[in-house]
């Protein structure tokens, strides 16, 4: 394959990704508290469910970006992965800024407790 045909469907693949971008979302990081609203489509019904959790990591770029929140739910941790452009998440609301000096914040699975907690923006000037 030609150098010139890798061009041609690379910016063939940019024209594609750039219509998928949304622009609406709110950015965030690793570490932040956030609420993703999600489609979830049950039978004929479609109703929106909600995820809030920390998110540990970001993985990707372009149009596939991708974000995985990890939560607590009855003292199992549950991990969900959202496509950041997909039209299924309606929103993303951060609920609360955290402090980390990590891009992948995966050490927070092997703690419990006190020891999971992060640093906030509110925490941290108070210190």
């Amino acid at each position: 394959m030609s150098q010139a045909t890798k061009t041609q469907r690379t910016d063939k693949l940019a024209l594609v990704e750039k219509k998928t971008i949304r622009t609406d979302i709110t950015p965030f990081n690793p570490g932040d508290t956030v609420t993703v609203h999600v489609k979830i489509k049950e039978g004929d019904k479609e109703r929106i469910q909600l995820f809030e959790g920390v998110v540990i990591a970001f993985n990707h770029f372009g149009a596939r970006k991708s974000f995985t929140v990890r939560k607590i739910s009855h003292g199992v941790g549950v991990e969900r992965v959202f496509p950041l452009h997909s039209p299924a998440v309606t929103k993303v609301e951060v609920v609360e800024r955290g402090l980390v000096r990590r891009a992948k914040i995966y050490y927070v699975r092997g703690r419990a407790g006190k020891a999971a907690r992060i640093k906030t923006e509110a925490s941290a000037h108070r210190s």
